[in-house]
C-alpha cells in the first residue's frame, strides 16, 4: 500500500504554487493524495509567517490537523514559518514529527520515507532552496494559474520579514518560465498570473548580459504563447515601475491593464520610516502616468494602518490621497511588529483598538470609491473569463478583477474556461452582473 498524504496550504499565491510543485514531487515518489485529513498517513501544513495573525492561523491549523488525523498518522510542518522559526516550532509543538522550511524541500521525500517506512524505487535529493522551480506542475484545475517568476526580495522595508524568510531576489530564467507557461496553456489555462515579491524588479539580479532581460521582455515573450489570452501582474513596487512597463501594459492586448501597486501609505514621513521611497505626491504622479497611458486601467493597492508613529493627521492625509486618486480596489491591514524587523523597535506603537477604528474609517472611504467605480462599468462591454459555475450561476472576471482578491461578474450563461463578451447590467457591492452578448 502506497502511503497517503494530505496537504493544507495557507498564505499567498506563491505558497499555493509551492504546494502544487510539492504534490508533483510526492506523486513522482509514489505518494498518493488523500481525500481528507483523517484518511492520510502523513498530514502536512504549508504555513505562512508574514504577520503574527498568519503565524497564529498556522499553529491553529497544525493543531487542528493533528487532532483530526487518524491514529498513527505523522504530522509535517512546511513553508515560511518552518523556514524562519523551525527550531521554535519544534520546541513549541513536540507532537509534530518533522519541520521542513523552504531550504529543506529537497529532503521532503526522504523525510516522508523515514516517517512512513515507505521504500520507493527512486529517491531524488534536491537540497537547494529554489528546488521547486525544477519540478513539473500537476495538471491545472481551472482556467487560470499563478506562475512564480522570482523568489525573495532585495528591498529594505523595515516592517517586512520576507527577506529574512526567503532571502534576496533570485529571478528565474525566462526560458524556464516560458516553458512552464506553454505547458499550462497546453493543459487548458488561458490566464496566467505572474507573482513575485518584487515583480517589477524581475531580472535585475541577472549578471553578465549586455542588457539583462527585464519584466517587459518576459511578458512580451509570454504573450507569444499560443492559448494564453491574458497575462496579469501582481505586486508592483512603485519605484520599479518604469515608463517602458506602463506602455507595454497599456498597449499589449494580452496583458491586463491592471496595476497592483505596493504603496503602503501616503505620508512621506511614515514611508521614510518604512524605508520606502516616495510619498503622496510621487504616487499621485505615478497614477497620472498610468491613466495617461490607459484611462481605463484598473488600479489596486494595499496600505498599512497603525505603523509606529502614525498620527490622526497621517490617517487624514491617506484618506485625502484615496479620494484624490480613486483606486478601483484597496485593502487596509493593521501593522504587525515582526521579530527581526527594524520597525519592531520603533517608538510610538498605536493602540490596537485605535488601529481597528482607523482601518474601518479608511475602508469605508474606499468602499464608496469602489462602488462608484463599479457603477461606472454599467452599460460597458467587457471580455470576461468564466472561472466557475456556482449554484447554477457562472462567475467570471474581466481584466479589472484579479482572482480571489477582487469582485466578480455574475453571468446569465457560460461554462468554466469560456471567454465571453458581456454587457454589464448592474453593480452591487464589489460585484457586477452581466449579460452575455457574444
Amino acid at each position: 500500500m502506497r502511503p497517503t498524504y494530505h496537504l493544507t496550504t495557507l498564505g499567498c499565491a506563491k505558497n499555493q504554487v509551492d504546494s502544487e510543485k510539492l504534490e508533483a514531487m510526492l506523486a513522482e515518489a509514489g505518494y498518493v493524495a488523500a481525500g481528507s485529513v483523517d484518511e492520510a498517513d502523513v498530514v502536512m501544513v504549508n504555513t505562512c509567517a508574514f504577520i503574527e495573525d498568519a503565524r497564529r492561523e498556522s499553529v491553529e491549523t497544525i493543531l487542528a490537523a493533528k487532532d483530526a488525523a487518524k491514529p498513527g498518522a505523522r504530522t509535517v510542518v512546511l513553508g515560511c514559518m518552518a523556514q524562519r522559526f523551525g527550531v521554535e516550532v519544534e520546541k513549541a509543538l513536540p507532537e509534530v514529527d518533522a519541520v521542513l522550511g523552504l531550504s529543506s524541500y529537497g529532503n521532503l521525500v526522504p523525510t516522508l520515507d523515514r516517517l512512513t517506512g515507505w521504500q520507493p524505487v527512486q529517491i531524488r535529493r534536491r537540497p537547494m532552496m529554489d528546488i521547486l522551480h525544477q519540478v513539473a506542475r500537476p495538471a491545472p484545475t481551472g482556467p487560470y494559474a499563478y506562475v512564480k517568476v522570482a523568489e525573495g526580495c532585495d528591498k529594505p522595508c523595515t516592517f517586512c520579514a520576507i527577506p529574512l524568510i526567503r532571502g534576496k531576489q533570485r529571478s528565474r530564467r525566462p526560458i524556464e518560465i516560458r516553458a512552464e507557461v506553454e505547458a499550462l496553456a497546453e493543459a487548458g489555462v488561458s490566464e496566467v498570473v505572474l507573482v513575485a515579491q518584487d515583480l517589477a524588479a524581475y531580472g535585475r539580479d541577472f549578471d553578465g548580459a549586455p542588457r539583462r532581460p527585464d519584466i517587459v521582455d518576459l511578458i512580451a515573450s509570454l504573450s507569444e504563447v499560443e492559448g494564453i489570452r491574458m497575462i496579469r501582474l501582481l505586486y508592483l513596487y512603485p519605484r520599479e515601475i518604469r515608463r517602458r512597463l506602463i506602455e507595454e501594459m497599456a498597449s499589449n492586448p494580452k496583458v491586463a491593464s491592471y496595476f497592483d501597486l505596493s504603496l503602503q501609505h501616503a505620508t512621506q514621513r511614515l514611508l521614510r520610516d518604512m524605508k520606502r521611497p516616495g510619498g503622496g505626491e510621487a504616487y499621485r504622479a505615478l497614477v497620472e502616468d498610468i491613466r495617461a497611458a490607459d484611462p481605463d486601467a484598473a488600479l489596486r493597492s494595499s496600505f498599512i494602518v497603525g505603523f509606529p508613529g502614525e498620527t490622526d493627521d497621517d490617517v487624514e492625509e491617506l484618506a485625502e490621497f484615496l479620494r484624490d486618486v480613486e483606486l478601483d480596489w484597496a485593502g487596509f491591514f493593521p501593522y504587525s511588529p515582526e521579530e527581526g524587523t527594524p520597525a519592531r523597535d520603533l517608538p510610538g506603537r498605536i493602540d490596537p483598538e485605535e488601529v481597528i477604528e482607523r482601518q474601518r474609517y479608511l475602508q469605508s472611504i474606499q468602499d464608496e470609491i469602489t462602488h462608484l467605480a463599479n457603477q461606472a462599468q454599467v452599460g460597458r462591454s467587457l471580455e470576461v473569463l468564466v472561472d466557475q459555475v456556482e449554484d447554477g450561476t457562472p462567475i467570471a472576471r474581466s481584466y479589472r478583477q484579479a482572482p480571489e482578491i477582487d469582485g466578480v461578474i455574475l453571468l446569465d450563461r457560460g461554462e468554466p474556461g469560456d471567454w465571453l463578451t458581456v454587457e454589464v447590467t448592474a453593480a452591487f457591492g464589489t460585484d457586477l452582473e452581466g449579460r452575455v452578448t457574444g
